[in-house]
């Protein structure tokens, strides 16, 4: 089996200091948690941007801000930054993370390629938006992290691909467990793997208290995870013992450890992915 990418997901849209205080939220805190999470062991860092008052944000000059602190720290580690339509859903708002200024494009952009519900908010992906923003990503070089949450959206994909819209390389996470889309089962995992594009490198993810199950039946199934506080504020399913991203990273390396899985550098997953080396532009 290829090295394990751990791809970490460290402050989403919906958790707060009052929920998990290791929640990272102004741009020094996310850059500072790259490093931390790149020296545990991931190699893809997801990132979220939140305004001065903590709440989410589109705006392309935090993320430019984000993007320059962290490159400073370190400019190795593959980075996606989201295009959530979770609270934006205008186009030309959710794709200002595309291009947020010289030297800050990163190498992944979130795609959800379907609308969902969460417990509490929808998730509005629009068809036309969807395909904006995958043409978008393919003219500024970036390469869509697709966010898969059911088997239609697998399917969805196909369709993409087949009409030249998603290029490769192909990478995506399956996020299993949240209310309203598919249920975290061994069999649902299978299930989406089975059926996803030949050559796509994919990981998993669970929800709450399934992203330990998620990410151990993904290490021994060949395929990488996705982990960290956006999805998972807790270290235990009784909601005891709060998280930091960078325990989470830790966890999942023991157990790749222990079952005879390396983890992948950077570099590695650059390779692992078919990424060009060093296709994040450097800082002005």
């Amino acid at each position: 089996m290829d090295k394990l990418i751990i791809n970490a997901a460290i402050t989403g849209v919906i958790p707060s200091k009052s929920d998990n205080p290791s929640v990272p939220i102004t741009p020094d805190e996310i850059a500072a948690e790259v490093l931390r999470c790149r020296d545990a062991g991931a190699s893809i860092i997801h990132i979220h941007a939140r305004d001065e008052y903590g709440k989410p944000s589109f705006k392309g000059e935090i993320y430019k801000d984000i993007i320059t602190r962290m490159k400073l720290k370190c400019s190795d580690v593959l980075l996606s930054g989201s295009t959530s339509g979770r609270f934006f859903n205008e186009l030309e708002k959710r794709a200002q993370v595309l291009d947020p200024g010289p030297g800050c494009t990163p190498d992944f952009g979130s795609l959800t390629i379907g609308s969902l519900n969460f417990p509490k908010h929808a998730s509005v992906n629009e068809p036309d938006v969807i395909k904006s923003l995958a043409l978008l990503m393919n003219e500024k070089g970036v390469v869509p992290e697709l966010e898969l949450f059911d088997l239609g959206m697998v399917d969805y994909a196909h369709y993409l691909i087949k009409k030249g819209i998603i290029k490769r390389p192909l990478y995506g996470n399956i996020i299993l467990g949240s209310l309203g889309t598919l249920s975290a089962t061994p069999h649902n995992l299978a299930l989406m793997v089975n059926a996803l594009p030949d050559g796509m490198i994919w990981s998993a993810g669970g929800i709450g208290r399934f992203q330990f199950p998620m990410n151990s039946l993904a290490v021994v199934m060949g395929g990488h995870v996705r982990v960290g506080l956006e999805d998972n504020l807790y270290y235990d399913a009784d909601k005891c013992e709060p998280a930091t991203n960078v325990g989470l990273i830790e966890r999942i390396v023991k157990l790749a450890k222990a079952v005879g899985r390396e983890i992948a550098t950077p570099g590695e997953a650059r390779e692992i992915i078919g990424l060009p080396v060093g296709s994040l532009e450097e800082v002005d």
